[in-house]
This record gives C-alpha cells, structure tokens and sequence, in this order.
C-alpha cells in the first residue's frame, strides 16, 4: 500500500529526507517562500520550485486517497468487496488504473447488458467465452422466453453481456490507451455552414487538419479545442482500428467456430461503442490537461518576468492616460505614490489645445518636482510620447511609455474604489500607469492575473488550476523583493508569507490608527496576528530607517541573536557590520554552525549583511520607439525597429513596436539555429531590435525576426 512518502519519491525522485522534513514543516502550516529561504538545513536547500512540486504531488496523492476511500465505501455497500479487490485498490498509485477496478460496480444508468442479465442470458455468454461447445444454436435455443423470443435475440443479448466484460478488461483497455498514446491522429473538418463566417477566419488553418495527437503543440490543440467548442470545426481522433481489433480478438479467442464469430462480433461492438469512445474522451482529456499544463507554465513565467520588472523606485512621478476626444488625463504622484493632483489635457483632435496643455505640463512638473513621466500604451499613446518629447523642461525628465494591460480593470475595482472613493475610473487608471512605472510588483498584485494578458489561451485552460499557479507566482515574486510595510498596500501584504486578506487589512488598520511600524516587534502588536504568522512573515516585512537596521533586512528576527554574536566577536557594532564588506570578510562561519543553523543560512545571512534589503530587479530604463512608424500600413518588409516583447508564447514572442498591432517573432526567427525554448532567447519587457519579415494588413498580422546587431 502506498504511503505518502513513497508515491512522492517516486514522482519527484527527490531525497526521502528532505520530502519527509518538508511535508513537516507544510504541517507546521509554513510557507513555500518561508520554508526555502529560512529552512534550507532541513530541506536540504530545496527551492521554491522542488517544494511546490512537493505540494502538488502531496495534493494529488490526498485527491487519490479520497477517491479510494469513496469507492471502497461505495463497494461495501454493493456488498461486493472482497480482500482481493480491496487490497488492489488500495495498492494502486494510478488514478486511470483504480477506475478501472471500479468500472464493473459503476453504478450507472440501465445498459443493454443489464436488461440481458435480467432475461437469464448471463449463462449463455459464458458458455460462447468457454468456447467449447459445438451446436450453439442448440445451446441459445435454451435460453428463448417470452421476453427473449428467438435464438439470433438470445446470441444478441450474450453479445451485449460479453461486450461489457470485454470493456472491463483491463488488460485491453490498457492496451488501447497505449495505441492512442502512441499512435493517436487528431483530424479536423469545417462546419460548412460556418465557413465563411467572419469570426471563423482566425481558424482558417485548422478548417482540415491533421497531426499526431502525441506531438501536437499546446497551443495549437488549445486552439483546436477553442474553434471546437465556438462550432468552427469537427475534431476527431483516429487509430487503426483493424490494428486494435486484431489485438482484440488474438487476446480473447481460443479456437474457430461459431462461439468465436459471436466474440468477434462482440468485441467489434465494444470497441465501437463502449471501449474507443471512452478511451479517446479519456486520450483528449489528458492531451488537454497536458496542454494545460505548458500553457499555465508559460502564463506563469511571463507573470513572473512582469512582476519583477523593471522598478523606477520611489520618484515623483508625473502620470499621463492618453486620449483623443475626452483628452489627456494626468495625475502627479509623491515618491510613495499617493495622489497629489490631477486634470485633463486636450493636446491632440478634435481639440489641439496643444500650448494650453504644454503650460499645464510644464507648471505640473515644477509645482510637483516630478522627476519622471509615464504614458501609458493605448490609444493616443505615439502622439503623446511626441507631444511631451518636445516639450524642453527645466531639467533632464526620462519619457516611459508603460503597459496599461489590466488598468482599466484595476480602475473598475473595489480595491481602486476603496483607493480612491473620490475618483472617477479615468484618474484611477493614470495613478495605476505611474505606480506600475515607479513599482510594477506594487501595482500589479491588486489586478487578477488573468486579465494582465501576457500567456497564450488563459480563458480555455482549467481555471482553478491557473489561479493557483499564478498565485503561487504573484506569492514567489513579492517574497524574493519583501515588502515595506509601511507602505505596502492591502493586496501587496495579503501575499506576504504568512499573512493573507484578512492580516493584511488589520496591518494597513493598526498602521492608520498608530502611525508607521517603527520596528519588526512592533509586527505582533495587530490584533490576532501571532507568533505563527510573525514567524512567517518578519523576514519578508521591511522597515525603513528602523533603530535596527537588520529590520530593514532579509536576515530573519530569529537570528538577531546571531548576528549580535557576530558583531561583538568582530568588536563592531550591528549597525557597522551591516554593509561593511570588508569586515564580514573576516568572519569564520565554521565558528557559527549549530544544530539549527548551518552554512547554508549562515552564507544567506553574510549575503544579505553585504547588500541589506538589495531588490533583485534591474532599474528600470527609458525607451523609444521608431517616431516614423505610427500605423501597420507604414511598415515594410526589411526594415530594423525597436520593440519591446510584451509576450511570450511556446511558438514564439510577441513584440510592441509602436503601433496597435504587436509583431511576432515566431520560435523558429529567433535564431538561425533550433530552439527550444523561447525564454531562452528573449524575457518580458526585454528591449529588442527586429527585422519585418512579412506584414499581412488584411489579417492584422507581422511576421519579425529577432536581429543580432553583432551580425
């Protein structure tokens, strides 16, 4: 009988003890960001990505028990469980292989066996699998009733009978889950009547299609299944069916005659109309799941690229929503990015109060000491980068043009209502364009991650599944930067390991009430937050300009005693430790290991001495597009643009080169050579340089390659 031990090392091949501590420690109600960062010496320094796969297998198997458990009640009640069955049942590590064993005490609705059974025929088609007998005529002939009034009725209904059993078995269901693995073609065909459908042109290619189901790309089965489901096209799946039935027919027949013709005959119809329809579901479902799988991990690294790009840190920021004909909002935001003003602009049609607007600009950015503008990337946004570009200020202002994928459902929010009770959706999406600018991890933790669009058929894989690994993602990324807590909003802290939604509102409510946290102790001052919850998350909380610096660290308050040891070995004090490289060079960490500590935490602590509070992220970096190119029809094939890639798919990159329409560098562009991986070659937010290699105008569509300025 498998133990939870057991099934994980077999599906993580991971070492025992580190499984064993770590399901501890998850027992202990502890964090993956908590478990890897302060933690290693009882993992093993297992990372974020071997313990979630840990929580995802300790989950599956818990789902696989449960099940268990059910069918054996269920097959108690039937009063057909016998040790046998029992014991198989709880010795089965496969999902496919316990529904197997349950499959003949399905209760289902009343099939064509059932009503044999009833009519007495159940002995017949054990006398046809005996194969033994030499006039089955005769043989059926005995088995004719009111109910069952001719010999061809009564072969008919044993038929039925043997069909059922054949799809029981095992032996062959396996087998034909090996044919569909293995050798499984998926076909397409147009709805006639829908072929010339608008909406249909986007499936065009799939209108007759063919490929292995084995090796069919996520995104293209995520397609099929999308234009099956909109009623576009007709998907089925083929094997060889002579192949499957000789197969069949070599495992249940013994000799010729007539028992064998009726068990031919029989399986032919299982196979048809019990065994393939069940096993092709079965073979589509998990290619979806499959599917599913790759196209939430590519959602989840473009997530997490997102999250940590690029911050500008805490400047004043001057932010712009652009618009033609209800104009330019704009809004001026402190260093922490609260609301300082904001009006509108009319500097483009039907307008074109352009001086009017300068002067409102220019008196902005004096009045608000800004020291960076951001406009956000829809509509107006190249006229509007111009507009300000021409602009001569008083002193050198950087120009970024920022994603506003999301901002609109961000503005609409109760978070942004809660924000700004006092604002309408328009000034709300232009503070969101400057914070995303100033710290997008901030920003963009209060959006649903779906709706940030950067994946590939978010909307058609299984939801909860995405939710859970994007939130693991969005908990991961603000872990790995921490968090200020005098500052941080609700949602940003809500992900803080250890504290969640409702921790989190009491945080911002004791802040509010008593002013900034001025120490990390202070934490455990807000109500019904306790030393669990402290112990989760201190490390991860940052207080600025705190009387210990360590409480503007990584190094967590359970090691404060250490660190003090360290300094006074080293004649300093805390506060000249921290950051002094020169003497932290000093250090033996041999002198510091004990049973709770080893070299692992002790290195991670000299690391986070060196740099406290060091964010990870690059600095963000000003951009500019081609000022010629403002509309598709103004590109040509050869021509070398500036861009930044703005997603990232399994089949290539998409790239923002300044227009409406992003270009796509497709996997096999992106080098001369083969590649496997996208993110290989290009990140999220990475600025590039492409070449056009085709633009189709009537589709909306351009074909880049990404170009090696050292070539």
């Amino acid at each position: 009988m498998p133990t939870i031990l057991s099934y994980l090392k077999s599906q993580t091949t991971l070492p025992e003890s580190s499984i064993k501590n770590t399901l501890q420690l998850l027992k202990e109600d502890a964090t993956i960001p908590f478990i890897a960062r302060y933690r290693k010496e009882r993992t093993g320094n297992l990372d974020e990505v071997q313990i979630g796969d840990i929580v995802k297998f300790k989950e599956q198997f818990e789902t696989l028990e449960k099940r268990k458990a059910t069918i054996l009640k269920a097959l108690e009640e039937q009063e057909v469980l016998t040790p046998e069955l029992q014991k198989e049942i709880e010795n089965t590590s496969d999902a496919a292989a316990l529904e197997d064993l349950y499959l003949p005490y399905k209760k289902t609705r009343k099939t064509k066996a059932d009503t044999a059974r009833e009519n007495g025929l159940e002995p017949l088609a054990k006398i046809i699998m005996a194969q033994n007998t030499r006039d089955l005529d005769h043989a059926a002939g005995r088995f004719t009733n009111k109910e069952v009034t001719s010999t061809e009725e009564a072969l008919e209904s044993a038929r039925n009978i043997i069909a059922e059993w054949i799809n029981e078995r095992t032996d062959l269901r396996n087998y034909l889950r090996n044919q569909l693995a293995r050798h499984a073609q998926i076909t397409t065909k147009v709805v006639k009547s829908k072929k010339d459908d608008e909406k249909a042109l986007k499936y065009k290619d799939y209108f007759e299609w063919e490929e292995s189901l084995s090796r069919i790309p996520s995104h293209r089965f995520l397609a099929l299944s999308r234009a099956t489901k909109e009623g576009f096209i007709r998907l089925k799946v083929a094997i060889d069916d002579d192949r499957a039935l000789e197969h069949m027919e070599n495992r249940l027949l013994k000799s010729q005659g007539d028992c064998a013709e009726q068990i031919k005959t029989a399986a032919a119809d299982a196979y048809k109309r019990l065994l393939f329809p069940a096993l092709s579901n079965e073979a589509l479902s998990a290619a979806k799941e499959k599917a599913d799988a790759e196209a939430i991990s590519v959602f989840a690294k473009n997530l997490r690229q997102l999250l940590l790009g690029s911050p500008l840190g805490e400047k004043r920021i001057l932010a712009i929503d652009p618009g033609f004909r209800t104009g330019c909002k704009v809004v001026c935001l402190d260093e922490n990015g609260g609301l300082q003003h904001n009006e509108t602009i009319y500097p483009h049609p039907p307008k074109n109060d352009t001086k009017g607007a300068m002067r409102k600009i220019s008196f902005l950015v004096d009045a608000h000491k800004i020291e960076a503008i951001a406009i956000g990337n829809g509509t107006a946004s190249r006229e509007t980068e111009q507009f300000i570009k021409r602009m001569q200020f008083n002193k050198n202002l950087e120009v970024f043009v920022v994603s506003e994928a999301g901002a609109s459902i961000y503005s609409a929010s109760k978070i942004a209502r809660d924000e700004f009770p006092n604002y309408d959706v328009t000034v709300r999406g232009a503070v969101s364009i400057g914070r995303r600018l100033a710290d997008p991890l901030a920003e963009l933790v209060k959006i649903d991650a779906k709706s940030i669009g950067v994946g590939q058929y978010q909307h058609d894989v299984d939801q909860t599944k995405l939710k859970n690994e994007l939130d693991r993602v969005v908990e991961s990324c603000v872990n790995t930067v921490g968090v200020n807590i005098n500052t941080a909003s609700v949602p940003l802290l809500s992900y803080v390991s250890g504290i969640g939604p409702k921790l989190a509102e009491n945080i911002v409510a004791y802040r509010d009430e008593n002013g900034a946290f001025a120490s990390r102790k202070e934490i455990l001052n807000v109500p019904r937050l306790g030393a669990k919850a402290y112990e989760q998350a201190a490390g991860f909380l940052r207080i600025k300009n705190a009387e210990n610096p360590l409480d503007d660290s990584a190094v967590h308050p359970e090691r404060y005693d250490l660190v003090e040891k360290m300094a006074k070995n080293l004649k300093v004090s805390v506060e000249e430790l921290v950051g002094n490289k020169t003497v932290l060079k000093e250090l033996s960490l041999e002198e510091y290991v004990t049973d709770d500590v080893g070299e692992l935490t002790l290195k991670d602590i000299v690391d986070e001495l060196e740099n406290p509070g060091l964010d990870p992220r690059e600095p963000a970096k000003a951009f500019t597009f081609n000022q010629n190119i403002r509309k598709i029809e103004d590109l040509e094939v050869g021509q070398l643009l500036p861009g930044i890639v703005n997603n990232i798919t399994n089949f290539g990159a998409f790239v923002d080169i300044g227009i409406k329409e992003s270009g796509l560098i497709h996997i096999s562009n992106l080098a001369d050579g083969y590649v496997s991986d996208v993110n290989a070659h290009v990140s999220l937010q990475e600025h590039v340089v492409v070449k056009v290699l085709e633009v189709d105008i009537k589709r909306k569509r351009i074909q880049l390659k990404l170009h090696k300025l050292n070539a």
